[in-house]
């Protein structure tokens, strides 16, 4: 893996040579000046409302868009079998999320991960409780890492779906769940530690100033979630739908305002990706959870964001592992086929 150190100093010029489909950049301000195409990376994490997983496939479809799915493995386990589940220092049983209401619930959701997966998208950790790893150790990292995948492979099978479970899905979760994002985006350095060990590329739990290229931590590439401007003064807020929520109303649901505060949302979004794009094309990253608050505002601002831009010949709306592989000069179109 080409160590991100050497990242830090890369020539964006350079990065617009691998142009993710080796097609030529559009020229920027002369015939032999290459620029990179703008990325665009969307993601959500939990991954649990089935209707939301169908939504957001098909704004993938219709965008020409594909979204990294930050999964949290309790959506898998029925409350029955709440019991299988023990995070570190905390009784076996419990979830700061709940569990799935029936097997059938899981079924749908197994349905969406392999079909989401079969479109290109990623499938990516978000642990399984959702706890504050704030103060576990480097072995409770690596135990509820083993948990989430645990849980993952026998999925199918402890939910009663043995003959439903598809050719290729263990190979799935050991090898193509690479990247992690942790809850609250609460990364002490014990996380890292555990990552590397775990074998996972990159890590997506903190938060920048601006939009920033990775930077390799404890043999792990770090993605951060910038603080973009938004509102009437300009605020800066961390790209994410649930910090928006609490801007905008406090955390409680105010449907009636859903268009008021999509809008702000949508031109806080276009404002950053448009920064981006008319200047050193750092690509942007953008979170959301599969849940609709304040009437689906933020959801529907994303949607109007990438139905608008992911289609634009130089701009490509990609999963972070395919991110890392551009950065880091090792394209793999396979992975995503006629995509970029």
């Amino acid at each position: 893996m080409l160590m991100f150190r050497s990242l830090i100093a890369f020539s964006l010029a350079a990065m617009a040579t691998t142009a993710l489909a080796g097609e030529p950049a559009p020229a920027a301000k002369g015939a032999d000046e290459q620029r990179p195409k703008q990325l665009l990376l969307v993601s959500f994490d939990g991954a649990h409302d089935n209707r939301l997983w169908a939504r957001s496939r098909e704004i993938g479809q219709k965008a020409n868009a594909r979204f990294t799915y930050f999964l949290s493995c309790t959506t898998l386990i029925p409350r029955a079998r709440a019991g299988d589940y023990k995070a570190p220092g905390i009784k076996a049983g419990r979830s700061n999320i709940g569990f799935a209401i029936s097997t059938e619930e899981v079924g749908n959701r197994l349905d969406h991960i392999w079909k989401a997966r079969s479109e290109g998208h990623e499938i990516a950790s978000h642990t399984c409780g959702h706890f504050d790893g704030k103060d576990w150790t480097k072995a409770d990292w690596l135990k509820e890492f083993e948990a989430f995948d645990r849980v993952l492979t026998n999925a199918w099978k402890d939910n009663g779906f043995a003959d439903r479970e598809p050719e290729g899905w263990t190979d799935f979760v050991e090898n193509d769940i690479t990247g992690f994002r942790a809850p609250y985006l609460s990364a002490p350095e014990s996380l890292f530690q555990a990552e590397r060990e775990h074998g996972f590329r990159y890590d997506a739990s903190i938060v920048t100033h601006d939009p920033t290229l990775p930077v390799e931590k404890a043999g792990v590439a770090r993605f951060g979630l910038p603080l973009i401007p938004e509102g009437p003064r300009e605020r800066r807020i961390i790209a994410m739908d649930y910090n928006l929520f609490i801007r905008h109303s406090a955390g409680i649901d105010h449907p009636s305002k859903a268009d008021e505060f999509a809008e702000r949302t949508y031109q806080a979004f276009r404002s950053a990706f448009d920064r981006q794009y008319e200047g050193e094309r750092i690509p942007l990253q953008i979170g959301l959870h599969f849940v609709e608050m304040n009437g689906g505002a933020y959801w529907t601002a994303m949607e109007r964001l990438v139905t608008e831009v992911c289609p634009l010949p130089d701009v490509a709306c990609v999963t972070y592992a395919e991110a890392l592989d551009v950065m880091e000069n090792r394209t793999n179109p396979a992975a995503a086929p006629g995509a970029m």
